[in-house]
């Protein structure tokens, strides 16, 4: 019985010979003194600004993206490219045509197909839920335009986001019941007037679908108004094409010093929608990402930690693609996150199961606490959409959860700049993912459950 508890206890010892909370809580404080960050943001937001993928701004922020890695002391720093359909946005207008002449705020969803060359008119349709749609008759909506008016709930999480968001993709709901075109309200908690996009995913096979679009909240108010009192009709131009490109993900290394104890990959998305800059989707996550590890390398972690700028998580693709290009070394990866809601505050740390207990772990409670980053006992489920992929193969994940309070007022509007970033929350993010990763790189658990 001596020999095993004196083996225990070197196990343990070994357990917690690398990690280090002095390392982490210094690292923490400095981060919150770092201006890295918002470099990185500043810097991406105004040389590059929007970045659809497809278009010629996703080129330039590759080679803008290889260039920071490799003058901020990257390693291994290079393009992974694949091939994707992209959709590209033309002309569009909207107006109420009837009873009074009035222009809408509009922005037609990703994916979403064309209008006829000379446009469309009829008559609106409001339904106040998603819900009310999908219990209407099928000939409900015949020669007309739907527009699902179902307003979304703020929260702290992305919770309120995730029941909205389902009414984006809803216009082959609204052509199975002979709709010709399809309107919904911005998925935004903002009462402001700019319309959010997004993309109303691909059709299932064989799935008819109709030319969708967003419109601002005031505007979606209008026409329900409008609609209550009697007929309404709207003209819609809305033009797109679909074209085959290429997408690139890029990607560099903080070497660890044991290349035997695996990689951590983090990091955020690339492209962007185009309203705005893309500053809080994602420039955010990638800005905070590299500064995160950048401070870390300071410190010769003992795993190396990849940061990875996702070329194209819009409208999809980057995720399957960074599995296909790495699915002979999943093994390796130790644990995998994404910072990809913004730059406000992180309010806690999910991580697999059974992480926290861990005697190299546990001290990291205490080195999040003056962030008020709270250790959440639940375990990390959601990571990021770029690492779905690799998650459901097996790589364990982490969560750094921000608060998405306002989070939605901005998302995928021309209002997604730099201004709304607040710098101070932005170190705060960078001071989490800084000390979280010290302790990560340098433990030697392993976080995937054995069966």
């Amino acid at each position: 019985m001596k020999l095993c508890a004196a083996f225990l206890c070197l196990c343990l010892a070994a357990s917690t010979a690398w990690a280090d909370a002095n390392t982490a809580a210094r690292l923490r404080d400095q981060a919150l003194n770092d201006e890295t960050a918002w470099n990185v943001l500043e810097s991406l937001t105004t040389e590059i600004g929007p970045r659809p993928a497809g278009s010629p701004a996703i080129a330039r922020a590759r080679d803008w993206g290889v260039a920071k890695l490799n003058a901020l002391g990257f390693a291994n720093v290079h393009i992974e490219a694949f091939a994707k359909r992209a959709w590209v946005r033309g002309p569009e207008s909207g107006e109420i045509i009837g009873p009074e002449p009035r222009k809408l705020a509009l922005l037609g969803l990703g994916m979403s197909p064309p209008a006829p060359a000379g446009g469309l008119a009829g008559q609106v349709v409001v339904f106040a839920s998603l819900a009310e749609l999908q219990a209407a008759p099928l000939d409900c909506c015949t020669g007309k335009i739907v527009l699902v008016n179902q307003p979304m709930i703020r929260t702290q999480d992305a919770s309120g986001y995730d029941i909205a968001v389902k009414a984006r993709s809803a216009a082959p709901e609204a052509a199975r019941r002979g709709a010709i075109a399809y309107l919904v309200r911005s998925i935004s908690t903002s009462t402001n007037r700019n319309p959010h996009t997004g993309s109303m995913g691909r059709p299932r096979a064989g799935e008819k679908t109709v030319p969708a679009a967003a419109i601002g909240v005031p505007d979606a108010e209008i026409l329900a108004h409008l609609a209550a009192r009697g007929p309404v009709s709207v003209h819609l131009s809305l033009q797109s094409t679909l074209i085959d490109t290429t997408a690139w993900t890029v990607s560099g290394d903080i070497p660890g010093t044991d290349p035997k104890a695996g990689v951590i990959v983090i990091g955020g998305h690339l492209d962007s929608w185009d309203p705005g800059t893309g500053a809080i989707d994602d420039g955010a996550g990638i800005a905070i990402t590299v500064a995160a590890a950048k401070l870390v390398a300071t410190t010769h972690p003992r795993r190396t930690i990849r940061v990875v700028m996702w070329g194209s998580e819009e409208t999809g693709g980057s995720g399957a693609a960074y599995l296909a290009a790495h699915k002979n070394d999943l093994d390796s990866i130790v644990i995998a996150g994404e910072s990809d809601l913004g730059a406000d505050r992180i309010y806690s740390l999910q991580l697999p199961a059974g992480a926290w207990p861990n005697p190299s772990i546990a001290p990291l409670e205490a080195v999040l606490a003056p962030l008020e980053v709270i250790a959440s006992p639940v375990p990390a489920t959601d990571g990021g959409a770029d690492i779905e992929n690799i998650q459901s193969a097996g790589v364990p994940i982490l969560a750094l959860n921000q608060d998405a309070t306002r989070y939605f007022d901005y998302h995928h509007s021309a209002d997604d700049t730099l201004a709304i970033v607040d710098p101070q929350q932005l170190k705060q993010n960078v001071a989490a993912w800084a000390a979280a990763l010290s302790v990560l790189a340098d433990s030697t658990v392993d976080f995937r459950r054995k069966k």
